[in-house]
């Protein structure tokens, strides 16, 4: 076998073993955990050699990695997700509407859509109306047909997100401030060690908590504190929506949307969304509805690697999008690359909370190092506003730091939060 390849056959498995991995990794499927769920740190993992309280498996590059997930969920699931035109996963057969009059009902109805959800987002001046496709139609060319009819509406397909990231001093000032945060994203487990003290108001599930590996890292590191672990700011009321709920049509852009009018109802300032996936023209309309409220939405840049088109929803106007940097502050190799890099963060080398034993594992990519950010962005927002929102991303700018690839397309406006990495050898 040629050089080429071996390298490429390695490649190939290594893929492979990062996919099967069970251990914090970020899915578009979230499979229900079958382990029992820790009520606080057992007495015996302490009494364990030290390496036993962390996985120490350590991720590799990510790149591909969203890619061959998307490819998995369409071949698992083909009788309820279907792929778009450019490949993206969506929940089969439906096609939402963005506040739509009654004239475009009609002309829908005309095609022989028929309305099978409304999500009303008062708060944000908008409803989104869910169409379902007629059996043995294709949704792409209704959708087309209905655009066609109706140029001056707002339709696409219900886009499924994915994580952004693999998981094998700001608390001073956040603590009586009357700051809080919000996460969309999976279920977390507040039965963990470091949250088990945490302040959490869930969203999502029918109030059922769906706990999962890849939520309950980026909670962690927004809000956890246990002995050895101190998440950004531990002491911040946690608003968190599970926009999955162990289904395999989970975290779509429907969701996604509901998940930010409850925060906007709550008057949440600093949202992270550690997701990633297709432009989508509802959620296009919600962020920006978010936005020119005052909101900081603070999301993910994605790990497709640094030629790849851009992932949504960091690329929307206005989102403070995240990349990733390792200890030496260097971005890592699958980290987007592109003008809607605002900061970069720790994302490698670190550790954060993992359902189950052990119960912490190691984390990469650019979910984890998204928290950081809005971490440091909530004390100074704690309610949506739009002057006090430019000011606070004014006074981050202020503290970011180059890095030694001081790209502004890999780095955007500098590095922050190199103090709030976890490192692996504080916990074994």
């Amino acid at each position: 076998m040629s050089s080429l390849r071996l390298l490429s056959a390695m490649r190939i498995t290594a893929l492979l073993l990062l996919c099967a991995a069970s251990g914090a990794q970020a899915q578009l499927r979230l499979p229900s955990l079958n382990l029992p769920l820790p009520q606080g740190l057992d007495p015996e993992l302490v009494r364990r050699p030290a390496g036993r309280l962390l996985d120490s498996r350590v991720p590799g590059d990510l790149t591909g990695l969203r890619l061959e997930q998307v490819t998995q969920l369409l071949r698992r699931h083909p009788d309820v997700i279907e792929a778009d035109p450019r490949g993206a996963p969506a929940v089969r057969n439906e096609i939402l509407a963005s506040s739509p009059a009654p004239a475009s009902l009609a002309r829908a109805a005309a095609l022989g859509l028929t309305v099978v959800r409304e999500q009303r987002l008062d708060e944000l001046e908008q409803s989104i109306v869910v169409f379902a496709v007629p059996a043995g139609s294709s949704t792409a060319g209704l959708l087309a047909a209905l655009r066609a009819a109706d140029p001056d509406g707002s339709y696409d397909f219900n886009h499924l997100y994915s994580g952004s990231g693999d998981a094998a001093t700001v608390p001073a000032a956040a603590r009586g401030s009357g700051a809080t945060v919000g996460l969309i994203d999976s279920g977390i487990d507040t039965g963990h060690p470091a949250l088990a003290h945490a302040e959490v108001r869930r969203w999502g599930c029918n109030g059922v908590p769906k706990p999962h590996s890849h939520g309950t890292a980026v909670a962690a590191l927004l809000v956890g504190q246990a002995d050895r672990f101190r998440g950004a700011a531990p002491d911040t009321p946690l608003y968190a929506a599970d926009i999955y709920c162990d289904s395999p049509t989970g975290g779509s852009a429907e969701q996604i949307a509901a998940a930010l009018a409850w925060l906007a109802r709550e008057r949440v300032g600093v949202v992270n969304l550690s997701v990633v996936g297709p432009p989508n023209e509802a959620l296009r309309r919600v962020v920006a509805a978010m936005v020119k409220r005052g909101h900081l939405l603070v999301a993910a840049v994605g790990n497709d690697g640094p030629a790849a088109p851009p992932l949504y929803p960091a690329s929307y106007p206005g989102v403070v999008g995240v990349s990733a940097v390792d200890r030496n502050g260097r971005p890592l190799p699958e980290a987007a690359r592109g003008p809607q890099v605002m900061f970069a963060a720790p994302g490698s080398q670190m550790v954060s909370a993992a359902p189950g034993a052990p119960p912490y594992r190691q984390v990469r990519g650019t979910s984890f190092a998204a928290p950081l950010v809005a971490a440091l962005l909530a004390p100074h927002l704690p309610h949506p506003d739009g002057a006090t929102a430019r000011e606070a991303l004014a006074r981050l700018a202020r503290q970011a730091i180059p890095g030694p690839v001081p790209e502004r397309d890999a780095i955007g406006l500098g590095i922050v939060g190199t103090d709030l990495r976890v490192d692996p050898a504080r916990l074994r």
